[in-house]
């Protein structure tokens, strides 16, 4: 069975090259463009992992993280967050109870973001390399 993917994110542009290149890779791909949306998602699709990005009308990403973290059923859900002004998720801005498992800055490569979401399914984690974007 393929690997359900769940991406958010409000910029369309974002959203289509995303969700091109996951597909092309054999994820099974849902996009939507909030965190409301998201939410409503993840309760109802139950995706293995969530691209999200920060900065999103309704519910931005933080508040979909918080809320993903609070619910046992949703806790375990991998996040990988997506940005473009390339906040430290693990500071003291209270983002460190997050446990997100990846932070990708934008532009990221479709490349690049395969092996992001390969890495963080098999690791738990995601350490870029240069080479990759």
């Amino acid at each position: 069975m393929p690997v359900k993917v769940l991406i958010a994110d409000d910029e369309m542009h974002i959203l289509r090259a995303a969700e091109f290149k996951l597909k092309r890779s054999g994820f099974e791909v849902t996009c939507v463009e909030d965190g409301q949306e998201a939410w409503e998602a993840i309760q109802a699709e139950r995706p293995d992992i969530l691209i999200t990005d920060f900065h999103m009308p309704r519910m931005d990403g933080l508040a979909l993280c918080r809320t993903i973290r609070t619910h046992s059923e949703t806790a375990d859900l991998p996040i990988i967050m997506l940005t473009a002004k390339g906040y430290d998720l693990s500071g003291d801005d209270g983002t460190s109870e997050l446990d997100v498992a990846a932070v990708l800055a934008k532009p990221f490569s479709p490349r690049g973001l395969v092996q992001c979401i390969q890495e963080v399914l098999e690791t738990g984690k995601y350490v870029p390399s240069v080479a990759t974007f």
